[in-house]
């Protein structure tokens, strides 16, 4: 019996040391895989570990979108990147002078004095292209009043008859749909009213930009005269378009504000053997230096992120139909990355390998 009770006690202690020697054999989760596209290697050596992003944009959908893009590239990377700053040209480019923002969606040319205001070349610089074709911009007029009324100039506005084709709100005035508050292009159109003696019979409506789609929109729809600023990195181009809904007013010479409009030519306004006033132009990021020259890896992800124009507007077609809020846009950036994966992993990859060729 005792014989018995000890070969018991022997066969038990046999068994909880194989079970105990099964589980130390059972490799414990390793917490950095947890994340998508993670793994324990590559999160101990991500480049931007341990550092700050502050990332600003303006108002329009395609450069938050765009913007929500380069984030997630970011936060890929290891940074820590803040909330988007969604902000007016002016305080854009005062945020990145008083470096409160690391890096924003803006245009070369259009906005070449707020850069230059900001610290210039010395403290700023620009990076990448993160939009595929050239942006254009200029003023439309709806193809049936401009055919009727022999319309080819915005200069033929200083007639008050004409100009009053296109008063909205019974001042005798053309309204001209323009731009947000604080944007550069309200500053130029407002300069182009000036150097070319309109102010008597034109003014600029300044306002949101979807406000002013709508409007814009629901007058055509009524057949009435539209007037408008053109700008070909909106969804209203797929519903406007040119010479088959609209038509070009050419301006009768180039003039832009400031130091740096001085230094546009005719042939930087000339699109089609049609002078539109503003300088074809390149949407490109403004990122601050100093940021730049410690995070080689982050410049080099800026420099490779390029979005097709037809994927940004399909997203400006999205937030019309609603899909607008801040996390619509990140969701839509995050469906764009999945869609488009194994080229957003090979911009990581060549800016990992960007951050360890620094070390």
């Amino acid at each position: 019996m005792i014989m018995k009770l000890h070969t018991k006690k022997q066969t038990f202690a046999i068994v909880v040391a194989l079970l105990v020697g099964l589980i130390a054999c059972q490799s414990t989760p390793d917490r950095a895989t947890n994340s998508p596209g993670s793994s324990r290697s590559t999160q101990v050596g991500l480049p931007g570990k341990g550092v700050k992003v502050r990332p600003g944009s303006g108002s329009t959908v395609a450069g938050q979108f765009v913007s929500e893009i380069l984030r997630i590239g970011l936060e890929k990377l290891g940074y820590e990147v803040e909330e988007l700053k969604v902000l007016n040209r002016t305080t854009i480019f005062l945020a990145l002078g008083n470096d409160e923002i690391d890096v924003a969606t803006t245009l070369e040319k259009l906005d070449a004095n707020f850069f230059e205001k900001a610290g210039g070349e010395k403290k700023l610089e620009r990076v990448g292209l993160f939009a595929d074709d050239d942006i254009i911009q200029g003023y439309v007029i709806d193809k049936k009043t401009a055919e009727q009324y022999k319309l080819t100039n915005l200069v033929q506005l200083k007639d008050p008859k004409l100009a009053k084709l296109f008063d909205s709100d019974g001042d005798g005035k053309a309204n001209l749909t323009g731009c947000p508050l604080g944007s550069t292009c309200e500053l130029v159109i407002d300069h182009h009213l000036k150097v070319y003696g309109l102010e008597n019979t034109v003014k600029q409506d300044k306002g949101e930009f979807e406000v002013l789609k709508a409007d814009i929109i629901a007058r055509y729809r009524q057949g009435k005269p539209i007037l408008y600023n053109y700008f070909n990195l909106d969804w209203l181009t797929s519903v406007l378009q040119p010479d088959k809904n609209v038509t070009w007013l050419e301006v009768p010479f180039t003039s832009l504000p400031g130091e740096k409009g001085k230094e546009i030519t005719q042939k930087d306004t000339t699109v089609g053997g049609k002078n539109l006033g503003f300088a074809v132009d390149r949407a490109r990021l403004v990122v601050s230096r100093q940021f730049l020259e410690a995070n080689p890896a982050a410049k080099r992800w800026f420099e490779l992120v390029r979005v097709p124009f037809e994927d940004i507007i399909t997203q400006e077609k999205l937030a019309r139909e609603g899909q607008n809020s801040s996390k619509d846009i990140r969701r839509n950036a995050e469906v764009w990355v999945k869609n488009h994966q194994a080229l957003v992993d090979g911009w990581l990859k060549e800016a990992q390998t960007a951050g360890k060729a620094s070390k």
